[in-house]
């Protein structure tokens, strides 16, 4: 594992996608030459927020053949995509580390069979939307990302020292795991179902549908032996409620889109573990039915 970082240490982003960008562009402000990997060609890294826009110059590559050699990636791509990266995932020492900012609660068994480098999982409250190739657009949240309070994690928080980007150390992963789950659960379903921003929120029918998903999850967490609690869930759902209406979600810029989305990763686990503790789960399993039937 990585214990020393070079200021000027090059890093590989691996899915240039709405949240990737914005990673990628705070690596290139904290002086780390990225390269951008994938088949689209991205020159320069650009992000939006309410301060205006700032870009940052990037490299890119069109094959893993391509990619010099590199102690560090972040993987950015969906879920269902993962597989697609592992020939970039292989190109990564031993003593190196890969940062997994993708959804789920099980970033390190997803990844880990993928490279030889340490995986490093990390939990991005951040709301981010893509507006162009290599362009993001984000809305503040007040957080940043959240990773484990391990060598790893104070690997990453000195990648990004100096980029303006909050990295958050947590000594429970797991917990802080099924938290942004809850998140996930409830603002990428009920987006994507509805078609509408997190104004919809405010709608008394969707803010009840929105507490039932919370509770069912917290506690489906606590019958795997995470602390979450049912007020704590509640807490979660009211501090989302209280964010930017006009923010999007990831599932439904991938619905508007046409992608696949990523109701299997995020309320999949949820339905599965619910099933094997028993753990009645009637709303959560009603929407994951719901978003299946969705048309492709």
């Amino acid at each position: 594992m990585v214990t020393t970082i070079n200021p000027t240490e090059p890093v590989a982003l691996i899915g240039a996608g709405a949240l990737g960008t914005f990673l990628g562009h705070h690596l290139a402000r904290a002086g780390h030459p990225v390269i951008v990997c994938g088949r689209s060609e991205v020159d320069r890294l650009v992000v939006t927020d309410e301060t205006g826009s700032r870009e940052e110059p990037v490299k890119w590559v069109a094959t893993p053949g391509d990619l010099p050699p590199v102690r560090w990636a972040v993987l950015a791509v969906k879920i269902g995509a993962t597989p697609s990266a592992a020939d970039w995932l292989a190109k990564l020492p031993a003593d190196g580390g890969v940062l997994v900012a993708q959804n789920g609660i099980d970033q390190r068994e997803r990844v880990g069979p993928l490279t030889a480098a340490t995986v490093v999982p990390a939990l991005a409250w951040l709301n981010c939307e893509l507006v162009g190739p290599g362009h993001t657009r984000s809305r503040t949240t007040g957080r940043g990302i959240v990773v484990p309070d391990d060598g790893g994690g104070r690997a990453v928080a000195r990648l990004y020292d100096g980029s303006g980007l909050i990295v958050e150390t947590s000594p429970d992963l797991r917990l802080a795991s099924w938290e942004k789950l809850i998140i996930n659960v409830v603002t990428n379903s009920l987006t994507a179902l509805t078609g509408r921003r997190m104004e919809m929120l405010g709608d008394p029918a969707l803010r009840a549908i929105a507490m039932d998903l919370a509770a069912e999850t917290a506690a489906v967490a606590r019958a795997a032996g995470v602390g979450l609690t049912g007020a704590r869930a509640r807490e979660i759902v009211e501090w989302i409620s209280g964010m930017d209406p006009g923010m999007t979600t990831s599932m439904l810029q991938d619905r508007q889109a046409g992608r696949p989305l990523e109701h299997d990763g995020l309320l999949g686990p949820v339905v599965t573990l619910a099933g094997e503790y028993r753990v009645p789960a009637p709303v959560t399993t009603t929407v994951l039915r719901l978003l299946r039937g969705l048309p492709s």
